[in-house]
């Protein structure tokens, strides 16, 4: 397997598709970082020279990835929560940040229904 930015990317696929799975890089990134080392996307990763893995390290380097990239995502959430602003409440509260309706969904952020007591369920 080839490690690129501390992660072992599969190497029977396409470099193109390989690079997404580090943190941070997605389709549009990827093609970009090849375009810029010069690899054409429709290679193997099995099928890359060391100069070739060479060009892509060092272009991706250029970019945040993994560790930094989660650590700066957290620090911002932080933030948000320490300052007191609407979004920070939500993230402390466990609710949907982005305007998204809690009446009937947002199962992902709030978990397991809670049951209410002298709450009936209907149509059951």
């Amino acid at each position: 397997m080839a490690r690129i930015a501390g992660v072992d990317i599969p190497t029977q696929k396409r470099v193109v598709i390989s690079l997404q799975y580090i943190y941070g890089i997605g389709s549009s990134t990827a093609v970009e970082v090849l375009k810029n080392a010069n690899v054409s996307e429709d290679v193997r990763v099995k099928d890359l020279n060391e100069d070739q893995l060479a060009a892509i390290r060092s272009e991706i380097a250029k970019i945040v990835t993994e560790g930094d990239l989660r650590r700066e995502s957290t620090l911002n959430i932080k933030r948000l929560m320490e300052i007191g602003s609407y979004r920070g409440m939500r993230h402390r509260k466990g609710l949907p940040v982005r305007g998204q309706n809690t009446r009937n969904n947002a199962r992902t952020r709030k978990g397991k229904p809670k049951a209410i007591a002298g709450k009936k369920q209907v149509g059951k």
